[in-house]
């Protein structure tokens, strides 16, 4: 690789020094920093924590080109990099030493008053949650067109395999290779017993998640989220359209060491 572009959180690398560090280093080795993103770029190196990775992906993703994460938030499970070892990892980079992993999407299609919205993509996850009230949420799941079940609950996640370690997580859903092809559905505080376990689906179901009816005489709102952006307010009786995305993002991968022993040294760190 010899031609990169840099997307950086400026809330992380506050002084840019880590930015001009790569920066100065990739020109010292005869390589290319492009300012924008076009056909010429062989490398996204994107610098901040898993929610910068989540952004760059979602800009970017469209380009089809790998993308690298050097960790400079907490947990970091999209970064392959940690802030002292970038300048062995940009060796790598340059000496084409490095595997590329797909990572599946998944994609969201709100569809309001009984009409299609505009498609949103997600990496991680689409959520569902309540919005104003603090009130349960009642859903009714449709997998491939048939009911699955109904819901009562705080709100209610599809991840990713790449997911697996954020929201869904935090909400008592398993861990799963990122590498994985399939769909995980995990209720946030469900109210019954039964229904308060993730559900796994393949990679090429389809999962419509209706608003159902709170109580006589009161509106139940809630807001669904993309990767915890641009949400949109769905009421009862509308629904959202789950399904894996066409596209998918090309992950850097440099080191050997498994994702168990990535994740079991983060767990152990945090």
């Amino acid at each position: 690789m010899k031609t990169f572009h840099i997307y950086t959180n400026k809330l992380k690398d506050v002084n840019g020094e880590t930015t001009e560090h790569i920066t100065k280093y990739l020109f010292d080795k005869g390589c290319i920093c492009s300012d924008t993103v076009d056909e010429s770029v062989e490398c996204i190196i994107v610098l901040g924590g898993d929610g910068t990775m989540l952004r760059a992906a979602r800009e970017y993703g469209d380009f089809n080109i790998p993308f690298i994460g050097v960790n400079l938030g907490t947990l970091g499970y999209l970064a392959e990099v940690e802030k002292t070892d970038i300048d062995s990892a940009l060796d790598n980079l340059i000496e084409d030493k490095y595997e590329i992993e797909d990572r599946m999407m998944i994609s969201g299609v709100p569809i309001i008053n009984g009409t299609n919205t505009s498609q949103q993509i997600a990496l991680n996850d689409i959520v569902i949650n309540r919005k104003g009230a603090l009130h349960v949420i009642c859903f009714n799941i449709y997998v491939n067109g048939r009911l699955l079940s109904s819901y009562r609950a705080d709100g209610i996640i599809i991840s990713t395999p790449t997911g697996s370690t954020a929201y869904n997580l935090s909400a008592g859903g398993p861990i799963v290779e990122p590498k994985a092809r399939l769909i995980m559905m995990t209720p946030v505080c469900s109210h019954t017993m039964v229904n308060n376990r993730t559900i796994i689906l393949a990679s090429n179901d389809v999962i419509d998640i209706e608003i159902g009816k709170y109580k006589e005489g009161e509106k139940q709102e809630v807001d669904a989220s993309f990767d915890g952006r641009c949400p949109v307010s769905l009421n009862e009786g509308d629904r959202i359209r789950i399904a894996r995305a066409e596209r998918e993002i090309r992950t850097i991968k440099l080191s050997e060491v498994s994702f168990l022993d990535i994740m079991h040294k983060k767990m152990c760190e945090y």
